[in-house]
């Protein structure tokens, strides 16, 4: 969370949070949900394409 530990950072928390007023005034924090309880923690699953398809696309680019 943004409130707990030791803050090491050279600015402040406050900063971090909110970068600029525009943020400070429209700050939005999404909801997240777990997906299958614990099931979906251990069970991870990616939609990803694979890593070799993106060097694909850069190669003939």
């Amino acid at each position: 969370m943004v409130l707990e530990g030791q803050w090491e950072k050279p600015y402040s928390r406050e900063k971090a949070v909110y970068p600029t007023e525009f943020v400070k005034e429209a700050k939005f924090w999404p909801t997240v949900a777990r997906i299958d309880s614990a099931y979906g923690d251990r069970n991870l699953m990616c939609s990803c394409i694979p890593v070799s398809d993106y060097q694909e696309e850069e190669a003939m680019a």
